[in-house]
């Protein structure tokens, strides 16, 4: 079985930005050109630039506070295949994480921030014990992703 989220991540991407452009939009029609005569419903132009320039640091802080990760899932063939990197605004470094079957001994599930932050943490027998990998954040993937990975990995734990 092969997904990933990049749907999920293509999304979130484009909503970005279009807050982007309607910013700057706002600002040059607002500061530079003075197209629009204040007060608007009652408020001055400072309150609702203020208000948007909130409203898109929201938009923009999503991401890191949870901790939003591509994630591509394989384990077609001997192997079991995580490819993760952040997915904010600046981009991380590509991970891959390769565990075969056999070694697979399981994972660990954490939810952090009351569920916002759900994360697993693969484990692999190894000659001295277990290692563990750094953690794969799976906060962007839809419900029926994290169920289907889960449940995967439910299966291949219970083999090793």
């Amino acid at each position: 079985m092969t997904f990933d989220n990049s749907r999920t991540i293509i999304s979130f991407r484009i909503k970005l930005f279009f807050a982007t452009v309607l910013l700057i939009a706002w600002l040059i029609v607002v500061y530079l050109a003075e197209k629009i005569k204040f007060p608007l419903l009652g408020m001055s132009d400072t309150a609702w630039t203020l208000i948007l320039v909130a409203i898109y640091l929201v938009i923009n802080l999503i991401p890191m506070v949870r901790n939003f990760q591509f994630v591509s899932f394989s384990d077609e063939g001997d192997d079991i295949v995580f490819k993760y990197f952040f997915a904010g605004i600046v981009g991380g470094k590509k991970n891959t994480i390769s565990i075969s079957k056999r070694t697979f001994a399981g994972y660990n599930y954490e939810k952090k921030y009351l569920g916002l932050v759900k994360s697993i943490i693969l484990l692999q027998r190894m000659g001295q014990g277990i290692a563990k990998y750094p953690p794969v954040y799976i906060s962007a993937l839809t419900r029926e992703q994290k169920a289907k990975l889960l449940s995967w990995l439910n299966q291949y734990s219970s083999k090793a």
